[in-house]
């Protein structure tokens, strides 16, 4: 097994611990036993717990980082590439969270690490918004003063939805199909374009 493979997997071995036992009750030898490796090879990946849980951390923003950039460069109107990539945002953050089970209550217990780790995610979203944005000027769609502006706006408005959005707090009885409407109009009116336009 190659390295980033071998990593790949106790990575993942990791993930499933702390979503089934949470980060406290797992061990390092319990990710070592259940991954097949012995302790010798995890720790020459990581040096603690904290390291392992960090890559966890990585790897589902990866996860996330890979399907906006798919968006960003589907066939498809920049405006919709805009909304398409506010939802795609905020599912796959909480199918995350979702399917990572106890180790929800860690992400938002330890806020302060995951916004660390983020932060690459974070630049790499923001550089796909900027580019969705500067297509949709040079296609004369958007009216926009400032790309790296709007993209900080976009990123930090749909950041701040997230945790509203997980717990299903955001249009509370609304279907994301009764929301897309309202989003566009919101996102119309952002980028300089008539909302009312279909």
């Amino acid at each position: 097994m190659s390295i980033s493979k071998t990593r790949q997997k106790l990575v993942e071995v990791a993930r499933e611990l702390f979503a089934r036992n949470g980060l406290e009750a797992t061990t390092m030898n319990d990710i070592a036993i259940n991954s097949g490796k012995g302790r010798r090879t995890l720790y020459t990946y990581f040096r603690n717990k904290e390291e392992v849980y960090q890559a966890v951390i990585e790897s589902e923003l990866e996860r996330l980082s890979d399907r906006l950039d798919e968006v960003s460069n589907m066939d498809a109107e920049p405006e919709q590439k805009v909304l398409t990539l506010i939802y795609m945002h905020l599912n796959m953050i909480r199918e995350t969270v979702a399917r990572n089970g106890t180790l929800r209550a860690e992400f938002f217990r330890n806020i302060w690490m995951v916004e660390k780790v983020r932060r690459k995610f974070d630049e790499e979203e923001r550089a796909i918004l900027c580019r969705v944005l500067e297509e949709g000027i040079a296609r004369a769609k958007f009216r926009i003063d400032n790309v790296n502006l709007m993209a900080d706006i976009i990123h930090y408005s749909i950041k701040g939805l997230e945790v509203p959005y997980i717990y299903d707090r955001l249009g509370e009885g609304l279907t994301e199909a009764d929301t897309r409407p309202i989003v566009m109009g919101i996102v119309r009116r952002a980028l300089g374009m008539n909302p009312q336009l279909t």
